[in-house]
């Protein structure tokens, strides 16, 4: 199988890139991140402090995470629940980051992660994906962008779900975030040694989707 990696930093656009690279190929896309996402959301849901360890690995022990393919949409579920429409609220980004620290949840969703692309011709983004999911993908790409421009992009995908918050609150949202993602002290946020550096600042993701697209078929 053919499997492609896209790390990098909150807001560089990994996913909306991503998800256009394997409609393009017609492979499969793999939205990691989004599977740290619907654990943290039923994890508050449940009460559990994501930043408490011992609370995440009991928690974790007794609730299964796992991704289905729905008309050739990922859909993510936590505890059997479908929480895919519920987790993109600007809360869960902070406290998937939160509960992405701890080394067990990781090893846990990695695992579904390697299964899902050791079946199939795969786009993968995350943190990650190139150095620790998959350090043997055959194509690896580190995708980042200035981190105003990753500020803007991300309050106005905020703004146009209808969310009440300001570009200031969003960009400490997200330099929190990257200080978390580069800094915990299992598989943290770093470029692969193998992988292309990509900045998209000033870029559009159609014309980062092109180039990666061309990089792999040629």
């Amino acid at each position: 199988m053919i499997n492609i990696t896209i790390d990098g930093p909150s807001g560089a656009g990994k996913s909306t890139v991503a998800r256009a690279v394997a409609k393009k190929l017609g492979y499969i896309y793999l939205d990691t991140g989004a599977i740290y996402r619907a654990l943290a959301y039923t994890a508050l849901n449940a009460g559990v402090d994501v930043t408490d360890g011992k609370r995440v690995s009991e928690y974790i022990a007794a609730v299964d995470a796992d991704v289905r393919y729905e008309g050739g949409e990922q859909r993510v579920f936590s505890g059997g629940i479908d929480v895919t429409e519920h987790i993109r609220a600007h809360r869960i980004s902070k406290a998937a980051s939160d509960i992405s620290k701890h080394t067990e949840v990781r090893i846990k969703l990695s695992e579904i992660q390697r299964k899902i692309a050791a079946a199939n011709n795969a786009v993968l983004d995350g943190r990650d994906a190139g150095t620790y999911v998959l350090p043997n993908a055959k194509y690896k790409f580190f995708l980042t962008a200035d981190i105003g421009e990753r500020a803007r992009r991300r309050y106005a995908e905020l703004a146009l779900k209808g969310a009440e918050i300001t570009i200031e609150r969003v960009l400490k949202d997200i330099e929190a975030r990257d200080y978390n993602d580069t800094n915990r002290d299992f598989a943290p946020l770093r470029q692969a040694l193998d992988a292309e550096y990509i900045d998209s600042t000033g870029k559009s993701a159609e014309e980062v989707a092109e180039y990666i697209v061309g990089k792999v078929e040629n």
